[in-house]
């Protein structure tokens, strides 16, 4: 799950819809605050400033227009991102000179520009925002004190400040530190948000899905009970017909088929009662590395992958787990056999352990398969969806079942054509 998804891209929507009414909020505050102080104090010498910041407050507002008209065609574009803040930070450059450069009240404008950009862009689009701010203030300052650049007004100027050399140094190398300094920490908030945001994600969706199977569940349970008992009468009755009467190949083909499709009926009641409710298994203390390491030989062995996929563990850890083996055993084969299933010729299903936060144990099952889409991922868990034409659509439903009788957390990822990634974290077994 990542930023294209659609909970990421409306939140990001979002934010972008924030930065373009806030900016006309804050030209459209400033232009009527220029007007009144303008109308009641102004005087010749500050003219040109009071119709300099009128007419770029105006330009504010129209390019806000022009941003809200873009915004629906490239809304979710970085790029649009950075010519917006790109523009903001001149923008601000134009409101500081005209103000006063060094002795401006809106330097700080700066700041608040830099942490818009680790909203939008994260650590590298703010950093690039904030070295533009850097080098506008510093250069603006420089150019101003030695008279390159001259001020619009001379009473509020640099050079009316009459400030020493070290002074505009300090100042402009205090201003760049805390851009940057703002851009690092914004950005390392905005990413910690971003990941925060996704990790809820997975929880909720986690969440759903075992509220979901424990609901099926609770009403599945005794409807196979009521399947299952006259399934298993009406076999019975088929072996007595056919060992009594009298022996007939056409009788005896139709009796075959009754058997062999109570015999599959009878089997997919049972994996629907172990998806109802499944057996509490006796824990043991697991070896991860070894127990994923017998589980892959063994499906190595299997017709469903035998010369067509290949198995390979990466980064094993020696890590244990507390659970009923068959259970865990269980769980893997049904991942190992979803992935050599969405593999169609010749492909790689490769299987990482490692540990997180120290108390928690990843098996990571990556392969190079056909992939799903997004409506797809939102069905597997379910009971009977299968994509399968000889599949019941349980496998993983008896999986997640499983899973949540252990407080264990099942992420998925995928896209069509790049393959899936089921992410399995359980609880490591405290030591003894």
């Amino acid at each position: 799950m990542d930023q294209s998804t659609p909970k990421f891209q409306d939140d990001y929507s979002n934010k972008m819809k924030g930065l373009i009414f806030f900016r006309a909020l804050f030209a459209f505050l400033l232009l009527g605050s220029t007007l009144v102080y303008g109308f009641q104090k102004i005087s010749v010498a500050s003219v040109p400033s009071f119709l300099i910041l009128v007419g770029l407050c105006t330009g504010i507002l129209l390019l806000s227009v022009v941003y809200f008209i873009i915004y629906r065609y490239a809304g979710h574009s970085s790029w649009f991102a950075y010519v917006q803040l790109t523009t903001d930070s001149f923008v601000i450059t134009v409101i500081v000179f005209v103000t006063g450069s060094f002795i401006s009240f809106f330097t700080f404008l700066y700041l608040i520009v830099i942490i818009c950009s680790s909203m939008l862009l994260f650590k590298k689009g703010s950093m690039i925002i904030a070295m533009l701010c850097s080098l506008q203030y510093g250069a603006m300052i420089v150019f101003e004190f030695h008279g390159i650049l001259l001020p619009i007004d001379a009473e509020i100027g640099l050079m009316a400040a009459d400030v020493e050399p070290i002074q505009v140094f300090l100042k402009v190398f205090v201003t760049i530190i805390a851009c940057f300094a703002v851009a690092f920490l914004s950005s390392l908030l905005a990413e910690q948000e971003k990941k925060t945001k996704k990790e809820l994600m997975y929880l909720e969706a986690h969440v759903k899905r075992v509220e979901k199977s424990a609901a099926i569940g609770e009403m599945a349970a005794g409807l196979a009970h009521e399947i299952k008992n006259p399934l298993a009468s009406l076999s019975g009755s088929i072996q007595l017909l056919r060992g009594e009467i009298r022996y007939d190949p056409e009788h005896d083909k139709l009796m075959k088929i009754v058997l062999r499709e109570a015999d599959r009926l009878s089997r997919l009641v049972s994996d629907f009662l172990l998806f109802a409710r499944p057996k509490i298994g006796k824990l043991e203390v697991l070896n991860l590395e070894k127990v994923l390491a017998e589980t892959v030989e063994l499906f190595e062995k299997d017709m469903t992958c035998c010369g067509r996929v290949e198995l390979k563990i990466e980064n094993a850890s020696n890590l244990s787990v507390e659970m009923d083996p068959g259970h865990l055993r269980q769980v893997l084969w049904n991942f190992f056999l979803n992935a050599a299933d969405s593999i169609d010729e010749n492909g790689t299903i490769t299987i990482s352990l490692y540990p997180i936060k120290r108390s928690i144990a990843c098996i990571e099952i990556r392969d190079n398969g056909r992939g799903m889409s997004e409506e797809t991922m939102k069905l597997i868990f379910d009971p009977f969806f299968t994509t399968r034409p000889d599949g019941t659509g349980l496998g993983l439903s008896i999986v997640q079942r499983i899973l949540a009788s252990y407080d264990c957390q099942l992420d998925v990822e995928s896209k069509e054509g790049q393959g899936t990634v089921f992410s399995l974290k359980l609880k490591q077994a405290a030591p003894h």
